[in-house]
């Protein structure tokens, strides 16, 4: 099963996120090269969630959908 997702870490520099292991920064074990994938509230900052294909179906109109988020 895979884990959930954190849309908000408290401190997403810690962690690589380019797979499902969230490896530390310092000792990435996937071997997914020398620097760490940033999470996309650092690329993007905190209202990442409204780029991307959802944010043109909201811009047209249709109903606002909630993330499913299982805990």
């Amino acid at each position: 099963m895979a884990r959930r997702f954190p849309l908000h870490p408290a401190h997403p520099e810690r962690i690589c996120w380019g797979c499902e292991r969230y490896c530390p920064a310092d000792s990435m074990r996937c071997g997914n090269g020398s620097e760490r994938s940033q999470h996309p509230c650092e690329l993007l900052g905190d209202d990442w969630m409204e780029f991307g294909l959802d944010s043109q179906r909201d811009a047209d109109g249709a109903p606002e959908q909630k993330p499913i988020v299982t805990k």
